[in-house]
Parts: structure tokens; sequence; C-alpha cells
């Protein structure tokens, strides 16, 4: 199934007339009238720095239309840049005599906040309990529309920094580019609403637990942020500072963030329906090339047998695609990184690529058939597939969830591999992984399940008992974190053995019946356990401890029947 290729007949222009119709079968989705947010800016800007530099930007922005300014000097002015043209210079001070300036101490400086995006910044002075707004106490205003960062170290330090906000030093060369931005960011302006979250999937938090921090730790624009609720923490993307990277919807392992440019439910559909027309009209050895679109220029033309998936950026693609690729009769997945890519992206795409590493040896497939090429790389990007493509006349993905459709991905190259029943071990983010349950300690009391996000735990329908499907699980942890007795523990990894997709009973104990109605309403150790822990209760004291022997109903009739007996009890409610 997996024998190496060693001589093919390539038929370069069979292959390109086969692409050709693959494209034809279907265009690559996009959100033709996506939702949008809105940005209004009436040029009110803040400078940050040096005084000179400060002074000699301030310059400028005015030659280019900017005339509300105010600088804020923010460090010393360097000896060397000093020597060049004193900051005392009459002519400069006399140019921006009018311009409203303030100097920080270096503690000031230190202790100096910027938040927000391009009109609406928040600019402060973190100062004991009540910050001070400078916009407010420099320029009596509610907000900044702009911020100009000339400082040596920016004060935000952000791969992706959010619009409005420009860093520069005055020296570099790209300075004079950045001052034209700056300067043209006055007016309305508006940008895609990038994704949507499901809250309702959203493995992050349950019973004031933490528990999945994928999207928090892969966005470069440090625009996701966990928010505490009455009940609990929940995830917040901002979407004034979202830069749309997809790298939070990708690394979401139940579906609960969607990326919109487009969804990747519709980037697998139509990825399959190229590589089934692709087949269909007689090409051979299909390797599907994913890349930013922007890095694709017009004049280029690969090699006939690869077949571009344009993305917004490569973020919005994670492993599971690049799977579904490879499922769907690719012989090959080629991922074009490109050089100024945030770092933060990079380590993300790197971590993908071990996984789907990973699973492709757990599964039986070369883990070659997945590799990284370069901008400019034309041998790598056409280079002939060392492996024939896998059988996929027949597969098709008709799950609607994310992991559902996943896990269809998995199975089917489980069947076209030889998975040796292991574990295997993966990188530490991976969503893959079972479970143990101590039955010693377990009492059934199913807070694990309230907790748990996806289908992976459920409670027994006629007896009390905990299943367990590990297929659903994304080691999010909640369920360790609910349970009062300790009882379960992660084993993370991918189980390489069908049994990962069958439900599992970990524990099952047989009913407590109510001493009173005989209801089934617990277990026995669960009962045990809340007589031993509720044992020196004065509500329980006596025989008042059969109680807890009681379901609920005949619980409160009980107590109430006491009370009637005893009306200085009634006294004491």
């Amino acid at each position: 199934m997996n024998q190496r290729i060693d001589t093919i007949a390539v038929d370069d222009a069979g292959n390109r007339q086969a692409r050709e119709a693959a494209y034809r079968r279907a265009s690559w989705p996009l959100n033709l009238t996506p939702a949008s947010v809105e940005y209004l800016s009436q040029g009110h800007a803040l400078l940050l720095g040096n005084e000179r530099d400060a002074r000699l930007a301030a310059l400028a922005l005015r030659e280019r239309g900017l005339g509300s300014l105010t600088l804020l000097f923010t460090e010393p002015v360097p000896p060397a840049a000093a020597a060049e043209g004193e900051v005392d210079d009459e002519a400069l001070l006399a140019a921006t005599a009018g311009l409203t300036h303030h100097r920080l101490t270096r503690e000031q400086a230190a202790s100096l906040r910027v938040a927000g995006y391009l009109g609406r910044f928040r600019v402060t002075l973190e100062q004991g309990e009540a910050p001070l707004d400078l916009a407010r106490a420099l320029a009596d205003r509610d907000h900044f529309d702009q911020v100009l960062d000339l400082g040596e170290t920016p004060a935000l330090a952000l791969e992706l920094p959010p619009p409005g906000y420009v860093a520069t030093r005055w020296a570099a060369p790209e300075a004079p580019a950045r001052l034209d931005a700056f300067a043209a960011l006055v007016g309305e302006f508006d940008k895609p609403r990038y994704f949507q979250i499901n809250h309702s999937l959203c493995a992050h938090s349950a019973s004031g637990n933490t528990g999945c921090t994928r999207c928090l730790e892969v966005c470069p624009a440090d625009a996701i942020q966990s928010q505490k609720g009455r009940v609990g923490s929940h995830i917040e993307i901002d979407p004034y500072r979202c830069h749309g990277v997809g790298s939070c919807s990708s690394a979401c392992p139940t579906g609960a963030i969607e990326f919109r440019l487009p969804e990747s439910h519709r980037q697998q559909e139509t990825l399959l329906a190229w590589l089934s027309a692709y087949r269909q009209a007689g090409g051979g050895q299909p390797v599907v090339r994913f890349v930013a679109s922007d890095h694709l220029p017009p004049d280029e033309s690969p090699a006939g047998h690869v077949l571009d998936v344009p993305l917004e950026e490569l973020g919005a693609a994670g492993h599971d695609q690049w799977l579904t690729a490879l499922a769907g009769g690719a012989a090959e997945v080629r991922l074009q990184h490109h050089p100024d890519m945030p770092a933060r992206l990079d380590a993300f795409l790197d971590d993908q690529l071990a996984q789907a590493h990973a699973l492709l040896e757990a599964l039986g497939h070369p883990a070659e058939r997945l590799s990284v090429v370069a901008v400019g790389d034309t041998l790598a990007r056409d280079a002939l597939p060392a492996c024939p493509p896998l059988p996929a006349d027949d597969f098709v993905l008709d799950a609607a969830d994310k992991r559902d459709r996943l896990n269809q991905v998995l199975d089917r190259l489980a069947a076209l591999g030889e998975p040796d029943g292991a574990r295997h071990a993966m990188p530490r983010e991976a969503a893959y992984g079972g479970l143990a349950v101590d039955t010693q300690r377990c009492t059934l009391c199913m807070a694990c399940v309230a907790s748990c996000p996806t289908p992976a735990l459920a409670a027994g329908t006629e007896s009390p008992e905990l299943s367990f499907r590990e297929a659903d699980c994304v080691q999010c942890g909640l369920c360790a974190d609910a349970c009062p007795e300790e009882a379960i523990a992660l084993l993370p990894g991918f189980l390489a053995d069908p049994a990962r997709q069958q439900r599992q009973v970990c524990h099952a104990e047989a009913a407590f019946d109510c001493i009173r109605c005989g209801k089934p309403f617990a277990t026995a150790s669960t009962i045990a356990s809340i007589k031993a822990k509720l044992a020196d209760h004065p509500y329980f004291a006596g025989d008042a401890i059969s109680r807890l022997e009681m379901c609920e109903d005949c619980r409160v009739r009980d107590v109430w029947r006491d009370l009637a007996r005893d009306p200085e009890s009634q006294l004491k409610v």
C-alpha cells in the first residue's frame, strides 16, 4: 500500500488538464459578503519616544496633513542622536512649540500601558488603584485614535499589533513609508470579522476550572482573552484586534472557533472535490500545496500534478486539513512557508506538522508524505512524490462536527495503513489521549460528565456507570479537575487502535435504592462517602443520618414530618 514509486511515467500536459478540470469542478470557497467591523479615526495621534525623534516625527506628520498631535517623551535622547541635532535646537523647538507634550520619568515610563485599536486607544499610567488616563489628562479627549511608537522598546511588544498602532525607529529605512501609512489612518475603515465562536462547544472552562487554552497560546495578535463570568471563564476574541491569521481555529479541537474565510468544512469539501475531479480527468500523482494567497505570483506555473490551496493565511488550515488531502487521494501534501510569518504562527505550524507526522507514523504511513517547502524553491514544489496516492474513490466526509470529520479522516488512514495498536507520544498541545479511572476512588458522582465539553464521557442510562470514548477526548483536563475524589488521570498520546472509537465502561456499580420508596437514586459508594463526610453535621445527627439513604423526595417528606411532630423545631427553621 505504501511502497515507494521507482519509476513514474510523467504526463505533465495531462496532469495540467486534469488540474484545470478540478478547478472548474469547484471554486475555492470565499465569503463574498463577510460580516465586518468598522473603525472611525479622526486623526488624534499620540507620539511616543525620545524628544528629538518625537518632534521630528511630528513635523513630518504635519507635512503629511496630520495636525492633531500629542507628544509623550518616554525616554532620554541617546547621546549619539543628540550630537547629530541637539534637542534644544531653536528651529525644531519653534516649529513644534504649539504641540501638547509631556515628559515621563523612568518610573512613569515603566508604568505606561497602551490598549485598544484604531479610533479607540486608551493610554494610561498605572499608579495605585486609579490609573491616569493620558488622553483625558493631556488632550482632553476620551481616547487617542492612533499611536506612533518611536521608542527603543515598543510599548506594545506584539508580533501583530492592533490597527492604528505603528512602531518604528526614526532613523530606520522603513520610517518614511511607516509615516505615510500612519498619516493615512484617518477616516472610516472596515475589515472582515474573521471568526465566529460557539461557546457551547468550547473546552476552555467548566465549574470554575480552566481546561483548554490552545487558542490563547497561538494568537500572534493577543486578540484572544479568557474572561471571567458569573459561573466561570469564557473565551472572547476582540474582532478589532484580530488579524485573521486563523491559527486559533486550526488549534481549536472542538470546532468552537470557526474561521469564516472560508469555513473549515467548506475547505475540506472543496479539496476532496478537486482531488476527485483530478482523478476522473486522468491526472496522476496529485500533490496538494497549501500556500498563502498573497504569496501566489500571478505568473507562477507549478508542475501539472501540483494543486494549490490558496489560503488567506497558512494558519487557516491545520493538520486535520492536511490529512484530509492525503485521505482524499493526494500522494503528498506540501506547506509553503513564507519568511514574513509571525514567529508564533511559525511555531504553531511546526507543532501541527509534528502532530501530523506522529499520526501518519502511528497509522502506518511514511511521514514524508507531508513536508515544508520554501518560497521560490521550485524544485521542491514541483518534485514528483515518492509514494503513490492512497485509494480514495469512495471517501467522503459526511460529519458536521469538526472532531467527527477528523475521526473519519483518521479512520480512513488507519484502514489504508498498518496501525500497530500502541499508544504513540504526541507533541504537548495535541488533543489526543485517554483516561485512567481509579475505580476504588470513583463514586460515580458524574461531576466529570457534567464538566466534559464533548461526548467523551457519559453516564449510564439504566444503571450507574461511567463510560468513555477516546476519539472524542480533547485532553482539556476539566474532568480530572472536577473529580472530588481525584480518581481521574489523563493518558496523553494517540491510540492507534480501533478501540479509540469504541465506548468503554470505566466504572459501574449497582444502584442504591431509597430506604423509603425503593427508587434507585445513587450508588452504594456514593452514599457511604456522603455519610462519612456528614457524620458530624448537626442536621444529620442521630436517626436523621438515615435521610442520606433516602431519595430527594423522601428526604424532604421526612424533614416536614419531623417539623409537624415537633412544634418547637418549627421556630428554628
